[in-house]
């Protein structure tokens, strides 16, 4: 059933919760803000995000269980054979894309490299069972996974490096005082106000100090907020624009 949808602010809100609460891998509101509206996409709630994904070397996994059980309500179904620490075996049959019987071994684990990781050493047959549920959901109905993988196979992957923009000047009409004015009143968070300070730098004498006033009163403004949600500011909160 296609959940009703929640108001961006709401979900920002969610997004911090979940953020400060260190669970389900999400380390930054950013990352549980994308799982969110990920989420609202496919019509569920976005706190569902909490529940069904996971976010492992900076990659949004979908957990196995997770992934099995949409596949069930898509009409899918698996039929497990062999189920031990050395050997899973499962057979996925769906209308649309027919049947595969799908094996993983630890021998098979072993070769590719994964069992260095180790949670193999500690859970073996939770880990190939994982496997077999990516691979035969991925082969027989792939719109299920939409190329996400599970938290095993991520933990399996390198680290997803951190892209980072580059710092160039402010362009020209980033210079512009109403511009500015405009960016320091829709700033959602205090980094972003901070991120306005090369740019402040830049005005006239009269312009930078009424633009400083202006991000002083709209960091009060979301100080206040994070406190109506019981949430903390960062440190960065305790930054003065300059």
């Amino acid at each position: 059933m296609t959940s009703a949808l929640v108001p961006v602010d709401q979900v920002e809100r969610m997004a911090l919760a979940v953020a400060k609460s260190g669970l389900f891998g999400v380390k930054t509101p950013d990352q549980a803000m994308a799982l969110m509206l990920i989420a609202q996409a496919e019509g569920l709630h976005p706190a569902i995000a909490a529940r069904d994904y996971h976010v492992i070397n900076g990659r949004p996994t979908l957990k196995a269980d997770a992934m099995l059980a949409r596949f069930q309500t898509a009409g899918g179904s698996v039929r497990w054979g062999e189920y031990t620490d050395q050997r899973v075996v499962g057979t996925f049959s769906h209308p649309q894309g027919g049947s595969v019987e799908v094996a993983w071994t630890v021998d098979m684990a072993t070769a590719a490299g994964l069992t260095k990781n180790p949670t193999w050493r500690s859970y073996p047959r939770q880990m190939l069972r994982a496997r077999c549920v990516s691979e035969g959901i991925r082969t027989v109905f792939p719109g299920v996974v939409v190329g996400t993988y599970t938290p095993e196979e991520a933990e399996d992957m390198a680290p997803q490096p951190v892209q980072r923009q580059p710092v160039t000047e402010p362009a020209d009409e980033v210079l512009d005082f109403a511009a500015v004015m405009r960016r320091i009143d829709a700033a959602k968070t205090v980094d972003e106000l901070n991120a306005l300070k090369p740019t402040i730098k830049h005005l006239d004498r009269d312009g930078r100090a009424e633009a400083n006033d202006a991000a002083k009163v709209r960091a009060g403004q979301i100080r206040a907020a994070l406190e109506a949600t019981d949430i903390e500011p960062t440190e960065a909160s305790d930054a003065e624009p300059i």
